[in-house]
């Protein structure tokens, strides 16, 4: 029996070397790869954007971690429970302790993710209608989804024990279903430490410190700087965390999993040039390895549009972009993470946001909030399958398609100040009088879509037709049923019929070319 055991540590040990001698020679052979070198000019040759984004339309990730545990206000949890006088702050105090007593890495052996099972998440994000997915890999709390060595503080060594991003990566890939990784830890370095007695005094200035993540306080050095929580918490040399962690997760990433996209959160500003450039060489020649067709997508101006796509969080455009871009929005009205009081938005909302950004040349990424246990909540569910139940009966007129000559028009207009003015996309009530616009990849099918179900027998207009001088030959549902019409000087007059859909109804309209 002792040789048995001896010969089994024996084997797990040489598996385990060869392991981390293939993770090694990956790296050096993708360090070898010449095609993209590290710098602008030469990333540019890239096509950022990729044939099957343009195709896929939609995607979905979550917000999912130790933040979770708590339940409570956002996943800003872990930043907010060590601001005096917030209500994170008093929330933790009087359900857990004080912070120097119940740090946020306390979180981490309660989040346990009992319920988590890739294949059922994958099985409802394909009945959703997704047509790529993946977790936030790490958001700015410094806790990896995936099976790290690069740091102890990750889903398979604590917490879960289990490989969150690569479990859910196979049975999505199983699926035929490309895969996201989304990168929010640029905030995690605690950048201001070493300016702490000349600039930092009190807790507004705490506050008011945006570029990281966790506030630097001095009654948390001794936490901050354990040789283990410092990983948790950022408290790393700059320079160290620039290459080691920042570099690091992302070519760890890179070289165990094979993401389709990488998409940053805002703040990639924070890192130095060099290092994007790093970053941005290695994945595309990994890429070049794999034969593989990668996005990267990043918000604010961070990267070259040359070379990745442009992100709007919670908003989308007015009028449709010639160049390809994606929104990045909730099921929810207001955290990202699971909350006690989450409150979770109609189907229609989240329909209408997607029909909108697709006919303006836009991707929809969307966000759930599944529970610290694993659990997707019944309502989340619930709107994911309503969702990909619309999309079954009228996917055509939103994949694989592009935008038509006039994205939209009707009474009801987005503004177009971008995140800043996200506040005011949860106010848009749209009506089957807004029109939404497709077009087939020939160019020889248009799709109108109305924001609204309209009455039997209604008459609608497509004022586009008239104004472009647009030829029709036939108008039917998806089915194949004939809409009665009629080209006038004003429009294309249709005669509706509900077909019983529920949310948006679609119009086939067949051109005379």
């Amino acid at each position: 029996m002792k040789k048995i055991i001896l010969l089994l540590v024996l084997v797990l040990f040489v598996f385990n070397c060869n392991s981390k001698k293939e993770s090694k020679d990956t790296q050096i052979k993708h360090a070898l790869t010449k095609k993209y070198e590290p710098n602008w000019e030469s990333l540019s040759k890239h096509n950022a954007e990729a044939e099957w984004l343009k195709d896929a339309k939609l995607g979905i990730y979550f917000h999912w971690g130790p933040y979770s545990v708590p339940a409570f206000g956002n996943e800003w949890y872990p930043r907010n429970m060590y601001l005096s006088d917030s209500k994170p702050n008093k929330h933790h105090i009087n359900t857990y302790g004080r912070p120097e007593k119940f740090g946020y890495h306390d979180f981490v052996p309660m989040f346990t993710a009992d319920h988590f099972d890739a294949e059922n998440w994958a099985e409802l994000f394909e009945l959703a209608g997704a047509k790529f997915a993946g977790p936030v890999a790490e958001h700015h709390d410094g806790f990896s989804m995936w099976d790290s060595e690069v740091t102890p503080w990750n889903a398979m060594d604590k917490g879960p024990k289990k490989d969150v991003l690569g479990d859910l990566f196979k049975a999505l890939e199983k699926r035929n279903l490309k895969t996201i990784a989304t990168f929010h830890h640029a905030r995690n370095l605690q950048r201001y430490k070493d300016s702490w007695e000349n600039e930092i005094k009190d807790s507004i200035h705490r506050r008011s410190f945006r570029s990281s993540h966790y506030p630097y306080l001095p009654e948390f050095q001794e936490i901050f700087d354990d040789p283990e929580y410092r990983l948790l918490y950022g408290s790393v040399p700059e320079d160290e965390w620039n290459e080691k962690i920042w570099l690091g997760k992302l070519k760890e990433v890179i070289d165990k999993y094979k993401p389709d996209i990488i998409w940053f959160d805002s703040w990639l500003d924070q890192i130095p040039e060099t290092y994007r450039k790093q970053f941005s060489a290695y994945y595309l020649n990994a890429a070049e390895d794999w034969d593989k067709e990668v996005v990267i997508v990043r918000k604010q101006n961070d990267l070259p549009l040359e070379i990745s796509i442009n992100d709007h969080e919670k908003s989308r455009e007015p009028k449709a972009l010639k160049e390809l871009w994606m929104t990045d929005d909730t099921f929810s009205t207001g955290s990202w993470c699971y909350t006690d009081d989450l409150v979770i938005k109609p189907t229609d909302k989240v329909l209408h946001a997607l029909i909108d950004a697709v006919s303006k040349n836009g991707i929809l990424l969307l966000n759930i909030s599944p529970m610290s246990n694993g659990i997707i909540p019944d309502n989340q569910r619930k709107g994911l399958l309503e969702l990909g139940k619309w999309l079954k009966i009228n996917g055509e007129a939103i994949y694989n398609t592009r935008p038509w000559i006039n994205a939209a028009e009707g009474p009801t207009a987005e503004p177009s100040g971008g995140f800043k003015d996200h506040k005011k996309f949860l106010g848009i009530e749209y009506t089957s009088k807004d029109i939404r616009y497709t077009v087939s990849k020939d160019g020889k099918t248009v799709y109108a879509m109305t924001l609204g179900i309209p009455e039997n027998n209604e008459e609608i207009i497509l004022k586009t037709f008239a104004s472009e001088n647009v030829k029709v030959k036939d108008v039917s549902t998806l089915s194949g049923a004939s809409y009665p019409w009629e080209m006038t000087d004003v429009g294309l007059k249709i005669e509706s019929k509900n077909n019983g859909n529920n949310y948006a109804q679609v119009y086939r309209i067949t051109l005379d070319k």
